[in-house]
């Protein structure tokens, strides 16, 4: 980024850089920043913004790498996994809400697939974020790749043991081993483990 060629241009003697060096940087710098925060990310529509209107000056490219250096430590600093796991957590919010409300109006089997898909999900999120590759693994390798970590300890430990079995009682219609006591225990369980992780 910092060894980009420079030469002058004998017009009014601004600075600039040799455009196809700063063109195939730019190009991959604005993929790079497209990929990791999206295309509605501030980070890539200044990006954007700033590469239509460059034509290669110094101040023009150099405002680039700023935004590039800007998205860097962003990234380096944990920004963006602090705001995806916020997203994350309000969302698996909205799935514990609504298990609630169907489980206090008698809906024990709906309560049941939304708490499963919250747990299965969250957990997997933890797991993938703690550096484990489980995203096609079924909830008792997850569960037991967290444990495995020390992820999860102590009184959660023991509450996780018995959350694959509801979770598969669920998720192929087994209604009748599920009560709305197992149905509580994983909407339980969920919230405490969102306030703790998300």
């Amino acid at each position: 980024m910092n060894n980009l060629p420079l030469i002058d241009r004998s017009e009014g003697g601004f600075g600039s850089y040799e455009i196809t060096a700063w063109r195939q940087w730019s190009t991959s710098a604005m993929s790079l920043i497209r990929g990791v925060f999206g295309k509605d990310s501030p980070h890539y529509e200044h990006f954007e913004q700033g590469y239509q209107k460059c034509v290669g000056y110094t101040d023009e490219v150099d405002g680039l790498k700023g935004i590039f250096r800007a998205a860097k430590a962003d990234f380096d600093g944990g920004y963006l996994f602090t705001v995806q796991a916020s997203i994350s957590g309000e969302i698996f919010g909205d799935f514990i809400g609504l298990a609630k409300s169907a489980l206090r109006e008698n809906y024990k089997d709906v309560a049941a697939v939304l708490a499963c898909a919250a747990l299965e999900d969250a957990l997997k999120r933890f797991a993938e974020a703690n550096g484990l590759s489980v995203g096609d693994k079924v909830l008792q390798e997850v569960v037991n790749a967290l444990k495995a970590r020390g992820l999860v300890t102590g009184a959660q430990k023991s509450l996780l043991d018995s959350m694959p079995k509801i979770r598969d009682y669920a998720m192929h219609a087994n209604w009748e081993k599920i009560t709305a006591q197992d149905v509580g225990s994983v909407i339980g369980f969920v919230e405490q483990f969102l306030l703790s992780h998300f």
